[in-house]
């Protein structure tokens, strides 16, 4: 059992949600599942995210040591992102949330 509550306003495991609780972070994480991408490739795997917005994701992830940042030895210089160990420990929840997500899309209200 964890020390943990969620319901208290200032519990730590609030600020992990709050990491990975949004669209962007569960798409990345999801999209980064199958294996190391450069920032393009991830780009053009995620419809509808602006670069602004994958940079934003992607350095939030890494300083929540969820991604890790590698850059490439080419020419021009690339950069590749994948998940950490920690990173690879969310995905199978990230996995099943995506999945539920797909198969009751048309189930929810679409407000």
């Amino acid at each position: 059992m964890s020390d943990y509550d969620v319901f208290l306003a200032d519990c730590p495991a609030r600020t992990t949600l709050d990491l990975i609780a949004d669209t962007w972070s569960v798409v990345v994480v999801f999209g980064l599942g199958r294996g190391p991408r450069r920032y393009s490739d991830l780009r053009d795997q995620i419809g509808g995210i602006s670069n602004k917005m994958l940079t934003q994701t992607l350095r939030k992830l890494e300083r929540g040591n969820l991604v890790e940042r590698r850059t490439l030895a080419t020419a021009p210089a690339g950069v590749e992102y994948r998940l950490t160990r920690l990173g690879e420990s969310l995905l199978e929840p990230v996995s099943v949330l995506a999945r539920w997500a797909e198969e009751h899309a048309d189930e929810l209200g679409d407000d």
